[in-house]
């Protein structure tokens, strides 16, 4: 009996563990500038790619943002919860579209930046 309690609390600590080395969510922020001409299709791409995102996996959060000063000045803050999801998202078909059409307008290359957050 006191080897099968001992098994039980071996095993409970090791899940314990294991949840503790959890990937922590990443945090992705992206900078987006195009040429003034393309900025009214660039937010509707923005749009789709957002209602897109929210359909894949490991997604927890998508804000597409407009500089309040330059209208063709975007970010994209996204939330996913590891960076697993993150890259099978980047092989998404939808994600490569998304890159592919923002190509022929982009003013300056695009800035995309990852991050944790702090303990």
């Amino acid at each position: 009996m006191k080897r099968i309690t001992l098994l039980l609390v071996v095993f409970f600590l090791g899940g314990l563990i294991a949840q503790q080395k959890a990937e922590p969510p990443l945090h992705v922020v992206t900078y987006v500038d195009v040429y003034p001409n393309f900025a009214a299709d660039t937010a509707k791409l923005l749009q789709q790619f957002a209602a897109d995102n929210r359909k894949d996996p490991g997604f927890v959060r998508f804000d597409a943002l407009r500089d309040v000063a330059r209208a063709n000045h975007f970010a994209i803050v996204e939330v996913w919860q590891s960076k697993q999801a993150y890259d099978a998202h980047l092989a998404a078909p939808h994600s490569k579209a998304f890159r592919d059409q923002l190509q022929q307008g982009l003013g300056s290359p695009f800035d995309e930046r990852l991050y944790n957050s702090l303990p």
